[in-house]
């Protein structure tokens, strides 16, 4: 039995984050994938949040973990995996900025902005699953689309300040979740600044089949959705 249970759904760019790590990270570990399965008894009675991905594993006081960023923060404090998420202060600081930015600001506009073309359900108060016409709908996405420009601009600005990932020169858990979340934009053929191509091109070259392997099934589901 693998040390790691890792409960995903595979078209999923939060799910991919942590899929990518634990590659890149040489850990133990199983995939389980629970798609259809996540609102069962069983799937909530180990984590009521009924959200994916979700680590299962003994040294935890309650035997599961959520969210892709606590996941990979917690595999490398117990693993001392310091180059992905550095002990120094100022540098783990760094790397936790960069990642609370993104779930705080730049992926709310992530999903308004791909979601609807995804066919992902969108959350509650948004425009698209309110009363709102196709029109106002359709805006609602554009607008999302056109605000994401200045949230990117700070990871090229602040977070890199012209190194190479996020950790420096080496990703980091930062840089894992970046890219994955930047795959998601691919659905909307979004104009990424050559930056950030570049940085996409970086992070996959450098970690090899760790990104590759997982990363295929996002952009299978991605093409999926654009050609059907």
């Amino acid at each position: 039995m693998a040390a790691n249970t890792l409960n995903i759904l595979k078209p999923s760019v939060n799910n991919l984050t942590v899929r990518i790590f634990v590659r890149a990270a040489g850990l133990d570990f199983e995939e389980l994938d629970v798609w259809g399965k996540t609102t069962t008894p069983e799937y909530l009675q180990k984590y009521p949040a009924h959200l994916t991905p979700m680590l299962e594993e003994e040294g935890l006081p309650r035997g599961a973990l959520g969210e892709s960023c606590a996941i990979m923060a917690y595999l490398c404090n117990k693993h001392g995996l310091d180059r992905f998420y550095p002990t120094d202060p100022g540098r783990r600081a760094m790397v936790d900025n960069a990642m609370f930015y993104l779930i705080g600001t730049l992926y709310p506009l992530v999903t308004r902005a791909t979601y609807p073309t995804l066919g992902f359900a969108q959350y509650p108060g948004e425009v698209g699953t309110s009363d709102a016409d196709d029109a106002m709908k359709a805006k609602a996405q554009q607008d999302a689309e056109a605000a994401l420009a200045d949230p990117l601009d700070v990871y090229r600005a602040f977070f890199l300040d012209e190194q190479p990932f996020i950790g420096g020169d080496h990703p980091s858990i930062a840089d894992f979740r970046l890219a994955a979340t930047l795959e998601f934009l691919r659905a909307i053929d979004y104009a990424f600044p050559e930056w950030a191509e570049e940085y996409m091109t970086r992070m996959e070259t450098t970690l090899g089949a760790a990104y590759s392997e997982p990363v295929a099934d996002v952009r299978g589901y991605v093409d999926s959705v654009k050609s059907g």
